[in-house]
């Protein structure tokens, strides 16, 4: 019977990530055939995977990656079960790499279809479900592009943002950066008024105007205080119009153009656990 010696476990870990004694038994299994020995793990992954399919994975990390020129930007939610496995340096880090590498693909499925150490995202999940013992996926994709991009990822790892500038101009990663915080923090249905979904808007009035006619007010003045009220709402809920969180004495528009009057906010993505 094959006996594995330590470096042959060690280098196993390595290529796939697993555990000690899954690569020690996969090892065996395979009668010391490393490519049997990988496809046993993936196996056992499918395996756990498939009992583990309706399991509900809504803890897990929020990552946001923005690559070297800051032009392009990608943020994943890996997902897991529990807090604890959320938390745990291995799985942190994991969601770090898969971020890194969602900067690249348009859209989710052909990030989870493209190479990953010699797998597919999608095989790696699996692979990791089986050595985790928990539901691993890719819960959110969002991914943008910009002139200058700038991210933050709140403390605990459950809230990320990344905002797109007009231009890089100095001052433009300390800017990008505050406001990804802002995203992050005050959570903004859209960039400003133009950006809000017509039925976001409809429904709004629909809810103002119940409560005018509750409150008694003459149907005649219905129309212009619905006016100000929408104009409240994009105030607090569209991100250039919000109180910027540093200084509640200027808007997030009015605190950019404050570190260049050319400057302006054009996009932005938030992906959060919650």
């Amino acid at each position: 019977m094959y006996t594995p010696v330590a470096a042959d476990v060690a280098k196993l870990r390595n290529i796939t990530g697993a555990g000690m004694m899954d690569c020690k038994k996969a090892l065996v299994e395979a009668d010391g055939d490393f490519d049997k020995a990988i496809e046993n793990l993936r196996k056992k992954g499918q395996k756990v995977a498939a009992n583990r399919a309706d399991r509900d994975s809504h803890e897990g990390a929020v990552i946001a990656k923005v690559n070297e020129d800051n032009t392009m930007g990608a943020i994943i939610a890996l997902n897991c079960e529990t807090d604890f496995v959320a938390k745990n340096d291995n799985f942190v880090e994991l969601a770090h790499e898969l971020a890194e590498q969602a900067i690249f693909y348009a859209n989710k499925e052909e990030y989870l279809a493209s190479d990953f150490h010699g797998m597919t995202v999608a095989e790696k999940l699996i692979e990791q479900t089986g050595l985790i013992g928990e539901k691993i996926e890719i819960g959110s994709f969002e991914r943008i592009e910009g002139p200058f991009l700038g991210a933050y990822i709140h403390a605990g790892n459950k809230i990320a943002a990344i905002t797109s500038l007009s231009a890089n101009v100095d001052g433009a990663a300390e800017v990008a950066k505050s406001v990804s915080m802002q995203v992050a923090a005050m959570k903004p249905i859209a960039l400003d008024e133009t950006m809000v979904s017509q039925e976001t808007i409809d429904k709004e009035l629909e809810i103002e105007r119940e409560l005018l006619i509750k409150e008694g007010k003459p149907a005649n003045i219905i129309d212009n205080i619905l006016k100000g009220k929408m104009q409240k709402f994009y105030k607090d809920n569209t991100l250039v119009h919000q109180a910027f969180i540093k200084d509640g004495n200027m808007s997030v528009a009015d605190y950019v153009k404050s570190v260049n009057g050319d400057l302006k906010v054009i996009g932005f993505v938030r992906v959060s656990l919650t």
